[in-house]
C-alpha cells in the first residue's frame, strides 16, 4: 500500500483537534481540502476512521488503534529528521579513521585539533591496526576512510587520493660526523649498522621495492616495528636510520640528527587516503577531509 505521508498528517491533525475546521487552520489548507484528504485515506484503507457529528468528529475503534500506531510512527519520522539535521549541521555524528601511530602523531594530530575546535560534538575514533586489517574493517563498514603511506597495493574497489608528498632519507647522530658532506652509495650503506623498519611496514615495503628496482642490497643490523624506535635508536647512536624527513624537522634543526647524502636518492612517496568506492563518505567525514584539502589549496597559492 502506497499512501501519501501528507494524508497521515491530515488524519493526525483532525484526530487531535476533533474538528475539521481547526485542522484546516492548523494545516493552512482549505476545509474542503481536509475533508477530501481524509475521505481519500479512508477509501485507501477501506474503513471509517471518524464518526461525524454536529459537534465535531471523533475516532472509530479502528481510528483509535490507527491513531496510536501512526502517532508513534510520525514521532519516529520526526526524530529521524531531527537527527539527520543535527548531523548535517555537525551537532552530532562520528568519524572512524584507520591510520598508523606514526601518521597519527606526525600528520593527523593538527587536523584533529582544528576539526575538534570547529565541531566539538563530533566523536572521533582512531584505529591503528596494520593496513591489511584496516582495509577489512573499511569493507565491513567499521572505518570511514584510511590514511596511509603510498605506494601500497590497494584493492580495486577502493578509491585512492594523494594528500601530501613526503621524502625518506638516511640519518645519523654525531657519532657519524665523518660522513657529513660526503655522498655515499646506497650499496655502501650496508658497511654501516643500519636501523630499518620491520618487513611488513609501508616504509620498509617502499625501501625494498626501490632497492629491487635499482639492484641494491641493504642488510639491516636492526629491524624495529616502531617508527619512533627507529628515530630514538638513531638519535642515541646505535646506527644509521631510515626516517621520513618531514617528520624529523626538529631533530635536524637542533642538530640531534643530520641527513646523509646518498646515491641514488630515494624517490618521493605520499601520504594518501583510501575508502570504498561504493560507500559514500558520511557528512562528518567529508567535513574532516575538507580541512585537509583546504590546507593543500592554501599551500599551493
Amino acid at each position: 500500500m502506497n499512501i501519501n505521508l501528507e494524508l497521515y498528517k491530515v488524519f493526525l491533525s483532525i484526530a487531535k483537534n476533533g474538528n475539521i475546521t481547526k485542522a484546516a487552520n492548523e494545516l493552512m489548507i482549505s476545509q474542503p481540502g481536509v475533508s477530501k484528504s481524509i475521505k481519500n485515506l479512508e477509501d485507501q484503507l477501506n474503513c471509517s476512521l471518524f464518526i461525524r457529528s454536529k459537534s465535531g468528529v471523533y475516532l472509530t475503534e479502528e481510528g483509535k488503534m490507527f491513531y496510536e500506531k501512526i502517532t508513534n510512527a510520525m514521532e519516529l519520522i520526526d526524530n529521524a529528521e531531527k537527527s539527520l539535521m543535527e548531523m548535517i549541521n555537525m551537532e552530532c555524528g562520528y568519524i572512524n579513521i584507520g591510520i598508523s601511530n606514526t601518521l597519527t602523531r606526525n600528520f593527523l594530530l593538527k587536523y584533529l585539533k582544528e576539526f575538534h575546535k570547529l565541531y566539538p560534538k563530533i566523536k572521533i575514533k582512531i584505529f591503528t591496526n596494520p593496513t591489511s586489517e584496516l582495509l577489512i574493517k573499511a569493507r565491513n563498514g567499521i572505518i570511514d576512510f584510511i590514511i596511509l603511506n603510498l605506494p601500497y597495493n590497494i584493492p580495486n574497489d577502493f578509491s585512492i587520493k594523494k594528500l601530501k608528498a613526503i621524502q625518506d632519507c638516511f640519518v645519523a647522530n654525531s657519532n657519524y660526523n665523518y660522513l657529513k658532506g660526503k655522498t655515499i652509495s646506497l650499496n655502501d650503506l650496508s658497511n654501516y649498522p643500519l636501523i630499518l623498519m620491520s618487513k611488513g611496514s609501508n616504509t620498509r615495503y617502499f625501501l625494498d621495492e626501490f632497492c629491487l628496482a635499482n639492484n641494491i642490497t641493504l642488510t639491516p643490523e636492526m629491524e624495529l616495528a616502531s617508527y619512533s624506535l627507529v628515530t630514538h635508536f638513531t638519535k642515541i647512536g646505535l646506527g644509521i636510520g631510515l626516517v621520513t624527513k618531514n617528520f624529523i624537522k626538529e631533530e635536524l634543526k637542533k642538530g640531534e640528527l643530520f641527513e646523509i647524502d646518498t646515491i641514488p636518492k630515494l624517490n618521493k612517496r605520499y601520504i594518501g587516503l583510501t575508502y570504498l568506492k561504493n560507500k559514500p563518505l558520511s557528512h562528518s567525514a567529508k567535513k574532516f577531509l575538507q580541512i585537509i584539502e583546504d590546507e593543500k589549496k592554501e599551500l599551493l597559492k
